[in-house]
């Protein structure tokens, strides 16, 4: 698969997660089989770059990210964004996605987001300046509509094929749906039937199965993986060694997810520092704690240990205490 002229590594897309999909996480999904990590989400809202949050997630060295650097912007303004798009060309992104599939309030309420689906020419406009503005590849991400009565993505996909967009993921949702119920893979189906750019589907892909099932049903070109990679980053290693060999990896063994842990979090102490990686890494142990079947969690009451975990306030103290939880 590729993206413009660049060629991918695989066909397995990191999903943009706010909160998540940090540099310690991309470079660690990227290491374990992700074909194409892509940042958090970025405001356009100028006001808001000299923020610590936005400087964080703002283009950087190139050689400090793992693989294609693809940034993700939102906004709801065209010249706002094209203007997003510059700056982060500038910072050295080498791929700008344009959001219009988050569902959240906080951004939806600004006309960002998938709220830009209700209003298809708004969507042109920024589809248009944004590639104008740049001369590296842009993507964009959608939802199949705004609710289950207003199914758009179809006249959107066309919108972007036709303004030069260079590939379209479709979460598998409306802006309505949030993240509830099960994902409806037949509008992506239909989508990539109806336009010629490369399209990637997003929503419930957990296993290997999942994954080549939604492969061979919608023909898609990639898949899109967030929720689930959560406290689980090598199920891209897993999907690829699946769809390449058509049997399963064996399960990852306990002192790997240790070592895997352990790496991430005390990247998490670096990127962050001290004081505001420690809250971040709470919630990533939960995840891993909560995915890791190589441990009896009869024998181990993990309820409590994250009780105690997230009272731990030093770095050094968070490394230990994971040490002593893996060695029990």
């Amino acid at each position: 698969m590729k993206i413009g002229h660049y060629n991918l590594d695989n066909n397995l897309f990191l999903a943009p997660m706010a909160g998540v999909t940090d540099l310690p996480f991309r470079r660690l999904c990227k290491r374990l089989g992700a074909g194409v990590v892509v940042s958090e989400m970025v405001t356009s809202d100028p006001s808001l770059w000299l923020s610590r949050k936005t400087q964080l997630r703002l283009a950087q060295d190139v050689s400090k990210e793992p693989g294609l650097k693809v940034v993700q912007i939102a906004g709801g303004d065209a010249e706002i964004l094209a203007k997003a798009a510059r700056l982060n060309a500038d910072n050295g992104a080498q791929v700008i996605d344009i959001n219009m599939g988050c569902p959240a309030k906080k951004v939806c309420k600004k006309a960002a987001g998938s709220a830009l689906l209700k209003n298809p020419k708004l969507v042109e406009q920024i589809l248009n300046a944004v590639v104008a503005a740049v001369d590296i590849p842009v993507t964009l991400k959608i939802r199949t509509g705004w609710d289950k009565e207003n199914k758009n993505a179809l006249q959107i996909a066309r919108m972007a094929e036709d303004a030069g967009i260079q590939s379209l993921a479709i979460h598998g949702r409306t802006r309505e749906c949030k993240y509830k119920g099960l994902a409806e893979h037949d509008t992506v189906a239909l989508v990539k039937q109806s336009i010629s750019i490369p399209v990637i589907a997003n929503g419930d892909i957990n296993t290997p199965l999942e994954a080549k099932r939604l492969l061979d049903y919608t023909k898609v070109d990639g898949l899109m993986i967030g929720r689930a990679a959560q406290g689980r980053p090598w199920i891209f290693r897993e999907i690829d060694y699946f769809l390449k060999n058509n049997q399963y990896l064996p399960p990852i063994e306990t002192k790997e997810i240790k070592s895997i842990l352990l790496e991430h979090v005390e990247g998490l102490h670096l990127f962050y520092g001290e004081l505001q990686g420690l809250r971040i890494a709470r919630k990533h142990v939960g995840w891993y704690l909560a995915n890791d079947s190589a441990k009896n969690i009869e024998e181990y009451n993990i309820d409590n240990f994250k009780k105690r975990f997230n009272h731990i306030n030093t770095a050094q103290e968070q490394l230990q205490s994971l040490n002593d939880y893996f060695e029990c």
